[in-house]
C-alpha cells in the first residue's frame, strides 16, 4: 500500500508521483507535493448560513423547512439542534434531533445560537 495522498478533486487513491508532482490518472489533476502538505495542514472551516464559524458541540437552529427523505416528515424552521458533530462529507453536520433521530444536515441550512 502506498503512502501517496488521495486526489484532492476526485478522492481517487490511485495517484502516482512523477518528479515533484502528484498525478491522478482518473481525473488528470496534477498538484505539487508542497501543495499536498499545505492542504493537510489547513483545517477546514465550517460556517453556518450567516457566516459564523461552527465547532463540534455547538447548538444551532434550522433556518428553512427541510423535507426528510424516506419518512415524509418535515423539520420546521426554528428547530433547535444540540451538540452537533462536524464531518467532512457532503452533509457537514451529524446530529440527533428529538423526535427524528440521527440525521445529517448541511451547514447552509442552520444558524448558530
Amino acid at each position: 500500500m502506498s503512502n501517496l495522498p488521495a486526489c484532492p478533486l476526485c478522492n481517487s487513491e490511485f495517484t502516482y508521483e512523477d518528479g515533484g508532482l502528484y498525478i491522478c490518472p482518473e481525473c488528470a489533476h496534477e498538484w505539487s507535493a508542497q501543495a499536498a502538505t499545505e492542504a493537510v495542514e489547513q483545517a477546514r472551516v465550517y460556517r453556518d448560513a450567516v457566516g459564523a464559524v461552527l465547532q463540534d458541540g455547538d447548538t444551532v437552529t434550522i433556518i428553512k423547512d427541510l423535507k426528510l427523505k424516506g419518512s415524509g416528515g418535515v423539520l420546521k424552521v426554528g428547530t433547535k439542534v444540540k451538540n452537533i458533530r462536524l464531518v467532512d462529507s457532503d452533509h457537514d453536520i451529524d446530529c440527533k434531533i428529538d423526535g427524528f433521530g440521527a440525521m445529517s444536515l448541511k451547514s447552509e441550512f442552520v444558524k448558530k445560537v
